[in-house]
């Protein structure tokens, strides 16, 4: 089965082409850059160099949230796209599932999170098990200051990952049950991705799968508070 991944969910984009037995192309970016500008010519470019074609593809994996609103729609859109256009299977995969799978091999708990700003991020729980990575909480919302309290009481340590760990390193390193990932450990991997996608059953509808956003887009907030008001 050849595999296609996508990641557009945050500022990393991630691209992958796999197989059950190897990553045949990886690419990873981790800049300012236009999503939408960039990640149909790249997997063009990805597919052509491997020399495989689009309707050689089995299915079409993507990262569908939480994290950027734009970059979680442009990635789903185009993934369902393929998948549709293609007649491909479609399957999603949790953007902090990826990351999680980066501490695979430490012994504890597993905290990858996305900043949201205001005080905020995306946050999972995960613990490897024998090298495998299983969600223990599901992927929330909340203020960092209200979830580090209750990692805090875990009876293991807590190995935080993120790309944006720069934000959050100096209240981190204020508790020593807290370890922190290095910098190939914090961003996610789109081979991983595809490994995932590989191990998840494909969605039943394409046209009604949607990325998870774990809350409205601020324009949309904005729109529903002066409603209110």
């Amino acid at each position: 089965m050849k595999i296609l991944a996508i990641d557009s969910s945050n500022l990393v984009m991630g691209i992958s082409i796999a197989t059950e037995e190897k990553v045949l192309a990886e690419l990873i970016t981790n800049s300012k850059k236009n999503h939408s500008e960039r990640l149909m010519p790249a997997i063009a470019q990805m597919t052509e160099a491997i020399g495989i074609r689009p309707e050689e593809l089995d299915r079409i994996v993507v990262a569908y949230g939480p994290g950027s609103y734009t970059g979680l729609r442009i990635g789903v859109t185009i993934a369902k796209t393929l998948a549709w256009t293609l007649k491909k299977e479609l399957v999603g995969v949790s953007s902090l599932e990826i990351v999680a799978q980066n501490g695979r091999y430490f012994n504890g708990y597993i905290a990858p999170f996305f900043d949201a700003r205001r005080g905020q991020v995306f946050a999972g729980l995960y613990r490897s098990s024998g090298g495998r990575v299983e969600s223990v909480a599901a992927d929330q919302l909340l203020l960092m200051k209200d979830w580090l309290p209750k990692l805090e009481h875990l009876d293991q340590p807590v190995l935080f990952l993120s790309n944006d760990l720069s934000i959050w390193r100096e209240a981190l390193e204020k508790y020593q049950w807290a370890h922190l990932g290095t910098a190939t450990q914090n961003s996610p991997r789109p081979g991983e991705l595809a490994r995932l996608g590989l191990e998840k059953e494909p969605v039943s509808d394409i046209h009604h799968f949607l990325p998870v956003y774990l809350r409205m887009a601020e324009a949309e907030a904005k729109w529903l508070a002066n409603q209110e008001r």
